[in-house]
């Protein structure tokens, strides 16, 4: 009897250390999978949300070149000075039209750009008074925007900032860490950096290529990410934050108004 006590117990055991063994074994692959699907979520999420910052940034970018040089009213001859005008790796500072260029740190480059300010130009405030970038009323008859992209001094995240009329910039867009604007010259065989075209010659711009580089916003593991920058060139981060750049080419329209042979 005691033989056959001790076997049944023996037998007992063991099965319970199988069991244990399997339901570990259980438990670890469930939180394996659910980390590898919680993963691919977040990546997933931030991929979305890239795509998005990318989208809202281009075309509010694409939009306000666009509008470069549109004079209100029926004066076919009417003009805007210096309707565009780019800092190669820096943010345009400076009267509207002498402005100049003030480096920055992320290398962005900076557009600005001036069109009529009017209520078919500009969404018009409570009081029927045009607008500039960021919602400012706008009380010359000539409006100014500016973008750069740079790091927020508060969040630590990169953002696409407009300078209104009012001098006073604003964040547009979480996550643009570089804008890169190359412009279409009459004549010109291919588009040139700011820096490559003369102060003279920014009325013969007919078209521009934009590009948004937009960091992710989730953090993964501190390893070294590859990517393509905005000059089509490979690039790498060693931040653990997966990077994209978003491409776009837009029409200066009102240029062919006082450019012959712009739009090509």
């Amino acid at each position: 009897m005691i033989s056959r006590h001790s076997t049944s117990r023996g037998h007992t055991l063991v099965e319970m250390t199988i069991a244990l063994a399997l339901g570990l074994l259980i438990v670890t692959a469930s939180l394996s999978l659910y980390r590898a699907q919680r993963a691919a979520f977040e990546r997933a999420a931030d991929a979305a949300r890239i795509h998005d910052a990318a989208s809202t940034a281009l075309d509010m970018l694409g939009q306000q070149i666009q509008m470069a040089g549109f004079a209100s009213g029926h004066d076919k001859t009417a003009s805007v000075e210096a309707p565009v005008f780019g800092c190669a790796q820096g943010r345009v500072i400076g009267a509207e039209t002498a402005a100049s260029c003030e480096a920055l740190t992320g290398r962005s480059d900076g557009v600005q750009l001036r069109y009529a300010a009017d209520a078919v130009s500009t969404w018009s405030s409570s009081a029927g008074v045009p607008t500039d970038c960021i919602g400012q009323a706008v009380s010359d008859p000539i409006v100014t925007n500016r973008f750069y992209a740079k790091v927020s001094a508060s969040t630590g995240e990169p953002e696409l900032y407009c300078e209104g009329s009012g001098k006073q910039a604003q964040p547009m867009v979480e996550g643009i860490e570089r804008i890169r604007v190359t412009y279409w010259l009459t004549g010109s065989p291919s588009a040139l950096d700011a820096s490559a075209v003369a102060r003279e010659r920014w009325r013969e711009a007919y078209a521009a290529d934009i590009c948004v580089l937009v960091r992710g916003f989730a953090t993964q593991a501190r390893r070294r990410t590859n990517y393509v920058d905005c000059t089509g060139l490979p690039a790498y981060a060693d931040d653990g934050r997966i990077r994209q750049a978003f491409w776009r080419r837009v029409a200066i329209r009102n240029a062919a108004a006082t450019v012959s042979g712009g739009a090509q």
